[in-house]
Formats: C-alpha cells, structure tokens, sequence
C-alpha cells in the first residue's frame, strides 16, 4: 500500500489536509479519525504536493485502493460522504475499483465498429456502404463512447441529424446499420439491450425515377467523354444488364462465359443471397470483350503476369473499385440529369423490358427477385404497350385505322 502514514489530529479536516506535510520522496498516506471516520478513508499525499482522497479495503482477500477525487476538487466532508457509501457496498459485496476497471476496459462503440466490419459487413453486398457509413458518421459522433453508455436519445438525436443533414432516405439507412450493430453487440456480450429499438424512422416515398430516351442519348455521350472510362464502363454495364451497383462493382471475370453469354453472379453478391445466372446481350458481351482486351494491355504495360481478377478494379490497391459516386456526379452534370441515382439505371432496364412488351416474370427473372411481389412494382411500366394494344383492338373493331390493316370481325348471324 503506502510508503507511509500519517495520523492526524484528533479533527480530520480541510485545514489539516491543507498544511499537511509533503513527504521528501514517494508519498504517504494519512487516514481519517474521530467519531465520524470511515474505515480505510484517507488523503494521500505525493512528493510533488498533489492530494487526493483514497479509501483501503478487502474483499475476497485482495486488498484494494480506490482513488475518490483530487483536493480541493473535492472537499473533506464530501470525501468522507462518498467513502461512507463505498463502503457500504463493499460490505454487501461490490467492488468499486473493480467496476471502474471493468468500465475502463469495456468497448468502445469504436471497437463494435471493427468488429462489426470485420466479422459481418466483410459478408454483405453492401460491406462499402456500411464501411463508407460507419467512417463518416459513426465514428465522428460516436467511436468514443462505450458500447453500453448509448442509450436511445443518443440514437434518436444522431438519426434527426443526419435527416436534416442528408435527408429521411440517408438516416433511416443509418438508423438500420445502427440497429444490427447492437444487436450484434448484444450478440457479443458488450451490452443487454438494442438502443435502436423504437427509434421512429423518417417515412420513405416510393419512387421510380427512369430515364427517357432523350435523357439515355445525354448519358450515352457523357459516358463517352468521361476521363474515367473503368468507372464509365460500369455505368454501361448497369445499363446494358439492369444488375445492382454492388453486383456490378464487385462482378470478377471467372462470373462470365463470354462465348456462351452468360454471367453466373454467387450468392456472395447478390441480394437474395442466392446464385443468379442471367443471359446478358450482345452488346454487353462486346463491353467486356473490350474491357478485357484494354485489361490485358493495361497489364502488359505493368509488366504482369495475368489481369486483376476483378472486372473493374481499383485505382489504388489489388482490390475492386467500391464506389462511383464521383463518376456519376460528373455525368449527371455533363448529361443534364435531375434526380437521378444509379440505382436508377436498373429502374430504366426494367423500363425499356416493358416497353418491349417482356412479362414480369421474364422482367423478374433478368433482374434477379425471388418474389413476383418485388417486381409487381414495375407494373405501371405496361401502360404503354396495353395502351397500343387496346388502341389497336379498337381500330380493328371500329375500323379507324388510319392506314393500318383492319381485320373485319363477322357479325353472329341471327
């Protein structure tokens, strides 16, 4: 314990604490006495003149000392105070300096956030987002708490920032990954509840935005004029095949048999979490043709062995390319696109197969749901086609064409 001790007068007090001599070397400690003296409460003095209030005690036969508060911060009678109730739960059982080091050590929202990347979001499609997600948000506003000090106006207060900030789509996505990160830290042990839980999510307006044939020829001659043609032909690619930005993104060439034409996307990648194989057109057979001929030069001129495995690689790093955010902003102004995001292209795939007059279930099946349900969404997409249809079953019957070819209908004979 200490180097030395010192007994007070008769009165432990301010004034005694205050002109208490300070030790040559090391320090000592002198304990409290009178009638209202706590068992093992003292003030500890240091050769350099610094005091604080200490309490001395036993439990399960290890000996312990808990340092109370610095004086003058924190007076005699106050100490004395906090003393009498420490010691009131060490004599029920409870380890105060042992509960401080368990807090010390406890994890950091910052450690849920590495745990969280490296043992769940490194299974996702969206592991980018989260990661891209958890760094500019997270972490600023809360890596340095612990794990079970967040309680729910935490949550609350940093998902009405973020809606005034980014917006109602942007907060709920992160009120989401803020819910599966505890529930995980429930899972791991560093807390007994979801903070998350109940939090009321901004309201999210459906919308389908999809790019008319003027806009599609603005984004064509965009695309063709961007310096970054890895990230141009992306957007291609999404284009040509209505696949998810991550889907494309992460998309390796062993996925594809070009001769055949037949992209084969695992179940890693794709948001069923099943494996998709999904024909793709000629056009999207001749871009990777292409793209894989630039690749093999690119790698030649590197002085390499063999191509990156990943269609569109990243600049820096052996990787594939995670985002295209800057890429699209360029196009958007370059092409004159209002309100457009990439997901967007997929909902111009759909656009363009209904149009041609494809079913849902062969619009459903080149997009990859499982459910007739998810791409019961599309359905208004057929007015079009019904409308000429019926307008040409009118023509027959009416026998309006305008120069078309009428098919005479025979009357039922009475």
């Amino acid at each position: 314990m200490a180097a030395g001790s010192e007994n007070p007068p008769e009165k432990f007090d301010d004034k005694f604490v205050r002109t208490v001599a300070v030790p040559p070397r090391g320090n000592r400690i002198a304990y409290d006495r009178g009638k209202d003296s706590v068992r093992g409460f003292g003030v500890r003095i240091t050769a350099a003149g610094a005091k604080s209030f200490i309490l001395n005690y036993t439990i399960a036969g290890r000996e312990r000392r808990y340092t109370i508060g610095a004086y003058p911060a924190w007076t005699v009678l106050v100490a004395r105070k906090e003393a009498a109730r420490l010691r009131r739960e060490i004599d029920s059982g409870h380890d105060p300096l042992g509960a401080r080091e368990a807090d010390r050590e406890a994890p950091t929202v910052a450690d849920l956030c590495d745990r969280y990347l490296a043992e769940h979001a490194i299974k996702k499609r969206t592991a980018a987002d989260d990661e891209s997600m958890i760094r500019r948000i997270v972490r600023p506003e809360l890596g340095a708490r612990k794990v079970a000090s967040i309680n729910f106006a935490d949550v609350d207060r940093l998902h009405r920032k973020v809606t005034k900030a980014s917006g109602g789509y942007a907060a709920n996505r992160l009120l989401a990954l803020l819910s599966k990160m505890f529930a995980l830290a429930i899972r791991w042990e560093m807390r007994t509840d979801n903070p998350a839980k109940g939090v009321e999510r901004n309201t999210e307006e459906r919308r389908y935005r999809y790019l008319t044939g003027e806009e599609l020829r603005r984004l064509t001659e965009a695309l063709a004029t961007h310096p970054n043609q890895i990230a141009a032909n992306a957007v291609r690619l999404m284009l040509l095949t209505g696949a998810r930005r991550g889907e494309v993104l992460s998309a390796t060439w062993d996925q594809f048999d070009l001769d055949v034409g037949i992209w084969v996307k695992p179940s890693s990648h794709t948001k069923t979490k099943r494996e998709h194989r999904v024909p793709i057109s000629a056009p999207a057979r001749q871009l990777l043709v292409e793209m894989r001929a630039e690749a093999e030069k690119r790698a030649k001129a590197k002085k390499r062995d063999e191509v990156s495995p990943f269609v569109f690689p990243a600049r820096v790093g052996d990787g594939p390319m995670v985002e295209i955010k800057t890429a699209w902003a360029w196009l958007c102004t370059a092409a004159e696109l209002k309100d457009v995001r990439v997901h967007d292209l997929r909902h111009t795939y759909a656009s363009v197969l209904a149009s041609a007059g494809l079913s849902l279930p062969v619009i459903g099946a080149l997009l990859g749901h499982t459910q007739p349900g998810t791409t019961a969404r599309y359905v208004h997409l057929f007015d079009d086609p019904l409308r000429a249809a019926t307008e040409r079953v009118g023509a027959i019957v009416t026998g309006k064409t305008d120069g078309a070819e009428v098919v005479p209908l025979e009357r039922g004979r009475a």
